[in-house]
């Protein structure tokens, strides 16, 4: 044949494409239609239509095969078909984690007793991301299994770029007054890595505080400022301090919503109402709200004997939670007990005497620049911001609303001035909110760090709603010392109210 009797490239594509698909089986054929399907009614859930343009890779899979995705089943070599059947089934593996960790659910470790006893230290429960609508990833190249950092390698499990706009699909419902959540810590943002518990604009209030109790020089000098001026004198104190003592509080990381850590706390507030907190009891729009069934304060009693760790394992506490007084010579215990425990306590032998553990005075409260008087027992009020309403902005509620308006919805230069608020540098008396936000606590009241310490949970940081408890594993215990435990698998994870 001559050179100008070859057929074109266009008609050789042609009759390669013909005879790819006439060679493909009814069979895969009816694989690639359920899977197009399925692809199809994601992409309308999606509401993103430009997606929808990855149907041509799904065809080249299943029918044409022009990427040579299984070039190995040809080599004659098998140990390299070995390894990359093993690599091939673990990709598709992960591609399915991460599709059914990101829109459906995954499982959840209670790290700590903050939900006591409604949830317990050493639950995995499965949390249902579809029961608010599942977040399309704002950080969407990440490794599936693990949430910010790599074991090991310690190492980000992400790559920052590129970042996706919060986006939350449909879902089968809203945050409730009650409801047990999963989230993004919101004062997560920014981490010392080596200590991230208090969050790190605590630790640097802390910080500082320290230096400036022990240096009466720094306080001096502080005081001689305007009240902005010395803030600010403050923040940078504490965040040089912690600069500079890498060995001790390691690298300062800024983390997306999505790459937070997860907390799990009880919502209690929801956008829109106003929240306060007398003597423990919470009062949305001052209406008096029910305790959930197994929440628990911190009591003081006496007994006429010291407590055997039978007795500790029959009033339900934890190892972590015995605490004794060493000086007074005398069996005094502090200990968080629910209503019926507490009932249970009055009734043993050897009782003598109880109350309630008063709340301390300077806590590092949520915002602390207005908070001087308030205590976890004694909070607000506060109003929770919702999408679309319009507050009044002045200098003296400006603390509440800081890290909302900075932080949150991304209006970084935003400040007071001579008590005047400035919103993206211009003075501003009013704010209008972007989003809705939550208040969030722990059913064990007394040991919780909860919103009122770290403020509001903004809507992009809802992560889903725990459903189950999938194996339970007390702390306190071997496995072959009853550490399973078993009464708790498949119980429900969000009761209690």
């Amino acid at each position: 044949m001559t050179e100008n009797n070859k057929p074109s490239a266009w008609n050789r594509f042609k009759t390669d494409f013909k005879r790819r698909i006439s060679e493909i089986k009814t069979t895969r054929w009816i694989r690639f239609a359920i899977v197009a399907a399925i692809f199809i009614a994601w992409v309308a859930w999606l509401r993103n239509w430009w997606v929808i343009l990855f149907i041509l890779l799904l065809f080249d899979i299943y029918i044409t095969g022009y990427i040579p995705f299984t070039w190995w089943k040809k080599s004659k070599n098998k140990a390299l078909v070995m390894v990359m059947s093993w690599v091939d089934a673990i990709v598709y593996a992960l591609i399915l984690v991460y599709f059914v960790f990101t829109f459906i659910g995954q499982n959840y470790q209670i790290p700590s007793s903050s939900l006591e006893k409604t949830l317990l230290t050493g639950d995995y429960l499965w949390v249902n991301k579809m029961s608010y609508g599942p977040r399309v990833p704002m950080t969407p190249i990440h490794f599936p299994l693990v949430q910010n950092t790599m074991p090991i390698l310690n190492t980000k499990s992400y790559i920052e770029w590129p970042q996706w706009s919060y986006h939350r699909l449909e879902g089968l419902g809203s945050v409730k007054t009650g409801d047990i959540v999963v989230f993004n810590f919101p004062a997560g943002d920014t981490v010392a890595v080596r200590q991230q518990n208090p969050d790190y604009y605590t630790l640097k209030k802390i910080i500082a505080d320290e230096l400036m109790s022990k240096y009466p020089d720094l306080a001096l000098q502080a005081s001689e400022m305007s009240p902005e001026q010395a803030e600010s004198f403050r923040e940078q104190l504490g965040k040089l301090q912690i600069e500079q003592n890498p060995e001790v509080f390691g690298e300062i990381l800024y983390r997306p919503v999505d790459r937070r850590e997860n907390y799990v706390k009880r919502c209690v507030g929801l956008p829109g109402e106003t929240l306060k907190i007398v003597n423990g009891d919470i009062y949305i729009n001052d209406q008096k709200q029910p305790w959930p069934e197994e929440a628990q304060f911190n009591y003081i009693f006496q007994m006429d004997s010291p407590l055997s760790d039978k007795d500790w394992e029959s009033l339900d506490v934890a190892v972590a939670d015995r605490r004794m007084d060493q000086t007074s010579g005398q069996f005094i215990y502090c200990s968080p007990l629910t209503n019926s425990k507490l009932a249970q306590l009055k009734q043993m032998p050897g009782f003598v005497s109880v109350i309630r553990e008063p709340a301390p005075s300077g806590e590092y409260l949520f915002p602390d620049k207005i908070s001087a008087d308030w205590t976890r027992a004694d909070y607000g009020p506060v109003f929770i911001p919702k999408k679309g309403q319009t507050i009044k902005l002045t200098a003296e509620n400006w603390p509440m609303y800081e890290r909302v308006i900075r932080n949150y919805e991304y209006h970084t230069d935003s400040y007071v001035k001579d008590g005047q608020v400035y919103i993206d540098g211009k003075p501003a008396d009013s704010y209008t909110f972007m989003m809705d936000y939550y208040f969030m606590m722990g059913d064990n009241r007394d040991n919780s760090l909860d919103s009122r310490y770290w403020g509001f949970v903004p809507e992009d940081h809802i992560v889903g709603k725990p459903m189950r408890v999938l194996i339970s594993f007390d702390p306190d215990k071997g496995i072959l010392q009853g550490g399973i435990r078993w009464n708790r698998i498949f119980k429900d994870a969000n009761s209690g109210f």
